[in-house]
């Protein structure tokens, strides 16, 4: 992991106790103080009752020409995000380049939630270049 505190998070091992976890279930005190710091609390209340487990990823995934070559991306990377933080979210595009960076400022890790207005605008922006 990324010197990240999954704090109150469980974590799932399909392959064996001796090999890295396949899955997060990310806790109740994760989820509001560094997923949802930012964001309305009806939403956190949203979250808190739809959380699952969820596949972690390797750090082995590359996008390749041939499967998402044709398609455009832009990263749209959150200031305030402190599970994926700056720093993680910067070897993010270094290692995948985008076509495209946008940073939302004061945005948590649900930009969505947070910063909602300036999230769209930007979505619509990339949409009709």
């Amino acid at each position: 992991m990324h010197s990240v505190d999954f704090m109150d998070s469980q974590f799932r091992y399909d392959r064996g106790p001796n090999n890295p976890p396949t899955a997060v279930l990310l806790g109740p005190k994760l989820l509001s103080s560094s997923l949802y710091q930012l964001s309305p609390p009806e939403d956190l209340t949203l979250a808190l009752s739809l959380v699952r487990f969820t596949p972690l990823f390797s750090d082995d995934i590359k996008l390749t020409n041939e499967k998402y070559g044709s398609v455009r991306r832009v990263f749209i990377g959150c200031d305030q995000d402190h599970v994926i933080t700056e720093k993680l979210q910067v070897l993010m595009i270094n290692k995948n380049p985008p076509n495209e960076v946008i940073w939302i400022n004061g945005s948590d890790h649900m930009v969505m939630f947070s910063r909602p207005l300036e999230l769209f605008s930007y979505l619509k922006e990339v949409a009709e270049s």
